[in-house]
Order: structure tokens, then sequence, then C-alpha cells
């Protein structure tokens, strides 16, 4: 396994899709799209105050995603005094796609998984970026 992984680490959002579609990016980007170089994080773990979570935060690169304008992915990896390297919000691409509003929770429907696509490639190429020197 491949040391400094970059933590992605999206929000709980219980009950939205948004978030839905947050952490379904997330395991696309993780499992797919990059899984030497990224891994994620239990963000409440990092609420809860876990020090090996937060260990791992403030030594690594971060990226957050968040479901909502409450930035509670953000917020709580700032809270440890890491600033993430990365930050978006699903309603950010939601406002350049509003075709593809997610249809559910629990499964975000055709159009949530297509803008989960759309989310996953845009970050993975930031991530990219990151890992080659650039933000």
């Amino acid at each position: 396994m491949k040391e400094n992984k970059i933590y992605i680490i999206p929000c709980s959002g219980i009950g939205k899709a948004t978030a839905s579609v947050g952490r379904e990016t997330v395991y696309k980007i993780v499992e797919d799209l990059m899984p030497e170089d990224t891994d994620t994080l239990c963000l409440s773990l990092l609420t809860m105050g876990d020090e090996e979570a937060r260990e791992k935060v403030i030594k690594s690169r971060v990226v957050t995603i968040d479901g909502c304008g409450k930035d509670c992915a953000r917020k709580n990896v700032e809270a440890t005094g890491k600033i993430p390297d990365i930050s978006h919000r699903t309603h950010d691409y939601l406002k350049k796609h509003r075709d593809l509003q997610p249809e559910g929770v629990l499964d975000v429907g055709d159009k949530g998984r297509q803008l989960t696509e759309i989310m996953a490639a845009d970050i993975a190429a930031e991530i990219e970026r990151m890992l080659e020197g650039g933000k």
C-alpha cells in the first residue's frame, strides 16, 4: 500500500441526496479512478476527535466534498488545524448541471450517477495536477 495517500473526506449528510452524490463521488475516485493515490476517512471519526484520524489528516493532503453549504467536511478538517488542499460542494456542480438533480438518497438514480461521474472526473483531474506538483 502506498504511503502518503491523499485523503478524500465526504460529508455525512444523512438523508440528503446531494451528500449521497458526494459520497459516491469519493468511492468512484478511491475505488476506481485513483486507488493507488487516494483513500477516504470517516468524517465522524474526525468529528469525535479520533487521534489516528486527526493525525492522518494533519500529515496528509486532503480533499473535502460537501453536500451542502454547511461545509461540515471542510470545517471539521479545518478544526484540526489543516486547510484542505481541495474543497468542493455538490451544490456547485448542480448549479452547472441543473438537469442532473439526484433522484433519491439511497439510490441517486441515473441523473445522480451522471453527476457523480462528472464530479469524480473533475476532482480526479485536480488531484492528478496536485500529484504532479501543481494545485
